[in-house]
């Protein structure tokens, strides 16, 4: 089985995707855009930190490959695009903008969902990348009434904003990709955070509302009982309207079981609740969890002029939204619920939503930006120069290959390269040409690197493992032991040339 190339890893859904796909023992790529302030691997180390955090055990990394959607290639230098042109053969397309209303067709959403998209399909195209996992959303029905089918996509419809015209010429351009051996889109509707622990990483949506209540509040006067009273009228809104909300821990199961049952490729998933729930519940929600009282509907035709100040806030803050404040149409989900009739959604109820509510809060809608993780060590240091020496091999070489699985901070997968039975080189990825795979976690690698014990006693003890016999154990073994030793010589090189360094600028100093 080749790589699953995923796009969107640092967004809500796709560290949900990445948990489960690695869970499920999937060979993961993804492309992640550096920050100013963290690298594309520091950025998803974070995402693992938190997995491992919740889960209590190390997990595999994913291969890390630092581009960006919306620039030719991905962004992805020669060797990258190379890579993925060798090891990968579905791409799971989740990166997305989830800007409403746009300045123009060169700004979001269109620069990421639609020109960003092409640019995956070209990358595909070039690769040979044919089974392709598009994520596109519920609301390509636009203002559609009814029942909107799962086959249904371009028929005429009324959008309401940038996001949804932008998603629907996406899905129209995966559609019309004629290389493409299998086409599976997934149609989420309003993802909101675990249904369980509540965390999310976004406050679009349900949570939009309540950051504003939630600001506005802090202006307003507090009466006895701690709750606040003032006219709020959602004038447009009966009260009986539905939205369709669904937790971001489900929608990544269904995606992720889906995806690794190929019978079920080649549909258009609808990931939709089966139980809406009402405007009226929403306002209760956010009456109850911010304290803001006196919400009422139904009040049509008032003038904006007669409006309150606070309501008058409140409406320009969430105008972003307005097309979504209407009465969702429903959803035909026949093909999700032939594909995983054991993972039903989890019915979206008033102690879920302030449960969610109560988490936002908790954290003031987002918390301080995590730091970059300090790593104790990093098994990047350790192999990068061996990737470096690939493109030193004469091309006629034939090396044999060996996988390397290291779990935990600072892991990552690799293949190395046996040349006459030396050690000549490292590639990113396990790939299916090799013969065996060593699995360890971090600090038994860091152990046997710098020879605080040596390959053979960390298999003995069980703290490193072997799969595979297509090479001889004595010769598996040996082959980290010069990995060992290459780390240390190069080590040792390092620190040499740093207290050289230091010596010169001593001796170059002027004396005062």
């Amino acid at each position: 089985m080749g790589y699953h190339f995923l796009t969107g890893v640092t967004g809500l859904l796709g560290r949900y995707i990445v948990k489960d796909l690695l869970l499920a023992d999937v060979p993961v790529a993804v492309l992640v855009r550096p920050t100013r302030k963290a690298s594309a691997r520091q950025r998803v180390e974070n995402v693992m930190a938190y997995w491992e955090a919740q889960l209590g055990r190390s997990l595999p990394r994913p291969v890390v490959l630092e581009g960006d959607i919306t620039e030719p290639d991905l962004g992805l230098d020669p060797r990258a695009t190379r890579w993925v042109a060798e090891n990968c053969d579905t791409m799971l397309h989740n990166a997305a903008s989830l800007t409403f209303q746009s300045t123009g067709r060169e700004s979001e959403p269109w620069r990421s969902n639609v020109e960003g998209t092409r640019n995956v399909l070209e990358l595909c195209r070039n690769a040979g990348i044919r089974r392709f996992n598009h994520v596109s959303t519920a609301y390509v029905c636009g203002l559609r009434d009814g029942r909107i089918l799962e086959t249904e996509l371009d028929v005429g419809q009324q959008l309401s904003n940038d996001y949804e015209q932008s998603k629907i010429d996406a899905e129209n351009l995966v559609r019309s990709a004629d290389f493409l051996d299998s086409l599976t889109v997934f149609r989420p509707a309003i993802i909101v955070g675990d249904s369980q622990t509540s965390y999310t990483t976004t406050y679009h949506g349900f949570y939009a509302p309540l950051q504003v209540i939630c600001t506005m509040s802090q202006q307003m006067e507090i009466d006895a009982t701690t709750r606040i009273y003032t006219s709020a009228r959602f004038a447009a809104l009966s009260g009986h309207e539905t939205k369709n909300l669904v937790p971001v821990d489900w929608v990544s199961a269904v995606m992720s079981h889906v995806v690794t049952h190929p019978e079920h490729h080649g549909k258009t998933y609808h990931l939709t609740p089966r139980h809406p729930v009402t405007a009226r519940l929403l306002a209760d929600v956010l009456e109850q969890a911010a304290g803001f009282y006196a919400v009422s509907f139904g009040e049509c035709g008032v003038p904006h002029s007669e409006l309150t100040e606070y309501e008058q806030l409140f409406y320009e803050m969430i105008s972003v939204y307005s097309s979504y404040w209407r009465d969702d149409p429903t959803f035909d989900t026949t093909n999700t619920r032939t594909a995983a009739p054991h993972l039903p959604c989890p019915h979206v109820d008033r102690a879920m939503l302030l449960r969610m509510a109560h988490y936002a809060m908790s954290i003031n809608f987002g918390g301080p930006r995590t730091k970059p993780p300090e790593l104790e060590f990093d098994s990047h240091v350790v192999l990068d120069p061996l990737s470096e020496a690939l493109d030193r091999l004469p091309s006629n070489a034939v090396p044999s290959r060996v996988g390397l699985q290291i779990t935990g901070p600072g892991g990552g997968q690799w293949s190395l390269l046996l040349q006459d039975g030396e050690l000549v080189g490292a590639d990113l990825g396990i790939v299916s040409q090799c013969k065996a795979t060593f699995s360890l976690d971090v600090e038994t690698f860091a152990s046997v690197t710098r020879g605080e014990c040596t390959a053979d006693e960390a298999l003995s003890t069980g703290r490193l493992q072997l799969a595979g016999n297509g090479l001889p154990r004595p010769r598996l073994l040996k082959m980290l032991t010069n990995l060992a030793e290459t780390s240390r010589s190069c080590s040792a090189a390092a620190a040499g040339e740093s207290a050289h360094d230091h010596q010169r600028e001593r001796t170059a100093a002027p004396v005062r």
